[in-house]
């Protein structure tokens, strides 16, 4: 990066989460790119309260107390909350011990903090970075039609196409979650990068890389090899996998090293109706239909290239 070059302004939409504390890890240490305006919780992985607790928690891990987390959507737009605590475990943070945090929640809410921020600041400096259900999102662009517009992208983990889904045979968590949040945001027509299970199954943290997160020696190295050796364990059940997926940290190393990664730029349509098929993100990945392309899907990464990206920044912290 050249020194005229500003880093990028980021909004992490998060509902962490282990993978989640990482990407934002990922995010706080990399100054000279990333300029985090702020962190909205959204309910997902676990309830509002926990995934805003955790939000803090991994900002002070970081040693960036500065960092300001708003509280968003508790609850998704049409449905019941469906929640992963066998996965991530009861606090959503599940694995190392951490401290209760000490910074406050703001007092703004998540979706007027995102409208704020987007009308205040120059067109198309913005990103947002969701990496769990998109209901902050949606009601964000619902509520203030007028900041689609000057979003400069969407970079989101979420959906699947040939990985199909890991909550429900055709879904994945955070598509299915809030479906109705997902279908406004991919019709909204907000330029949209995603990082579907595809991709993010290939960023396994296997023993040595783990081994290489703990060898830090600092207690964001240990915490977040505890977070994995947590993590791991649902996975290797699941899928019979070396490792743990980091699906979320995807969303940060895009933004850091997009040639990490390669993929397409598709139609994606959200299923909002079918009992048998909620959620599922229908990408039309060999341009079957007529319908315009509205997404990047990312379909590969450089799984070495994206570990040795993630060590080397939180050796920074």
């Amino acid at each position: 990066m050249s020194p005229s070059t500003s880093p990028r302004k980021i909004i992490i939409d998060t509902d962490p989460g282990q993978d989640d504390a990482v990407a934002i890890l990922l995010a706080l240490a990399s100054p000279e790119e990333i300029e985090v305006l702020g962190l909205t919780a959204v309910a997902g992985n676990v309830p509002l309260p926990l995934t805003a607790r955790n939000a803090r928690i991994v900002c002070e891990l970081a040693g960036r107390p500065e960092i300001r987390v708003f509280a968003g959507c508790d609850a998704p737009l049409k449905r019941k909350l469906v929640t992963a605590e066998h996965v991530h475990g009861k606090s959503g943070l599940d694995g190392p011990e951490l401290s209760e945090p000490t910074i406050a929640l703001e007092d703004q809410h998540a979706v007027g903090f995102i409208i704020e921020t987007l009308r205040n600041e120059p067109a198309g400096t913005v990103t947002l970075c969701p990496l769990g259900p998109l209901t902050n999102i949606a009601k964000a662009f619902a509520s203030a039609p007028d900041i689609v517009e000057k979003v400069q992208e969407i970079v989101l983990m979420g959906g699947a196409y040939f990985e199909v889904g890991n909550i429900t045979p055709a879904a994945e968590f955070n598509i299915y979650v809030d479906p109705e949040a997902a279908d406004i945001v991919f019709k909204s027509g907000a330029p949209i990068v995603v990082m579907p299970l595809d991709v993010t199954h290939k960023a396994l943290v296997t023993s040595e890389r783990n081994d290489a997160f703990r060898a830090l020696g600092t207690p964001v190295g240990l915490a977040v090899a505890q977070m994995t050796d947590f993590f791991e364990r649902f996975d290797k059940e699941k899928y019979g996998s070396n490792g743990a997926p980091l699906h979320d940290p995807c969303v940060t190393a895009y933004l850091l090293q997009p040639d990490l990664f390669s993929g397409r730029r598709i139609n994606v349509e959200i299923e909002t109706t079918s009992e048998l098929t909620l959620g599922m993100t229908v990408a039309d990945w060999w341009g079957v239909t007529d319908r315009p392309a509205n997404a990047t899907f990312i379909g590969d990464l450089d799984a070495d290239g994206f570990f040795a990206l993630l060590t080397e920044r939180l050796a920074r912290l």
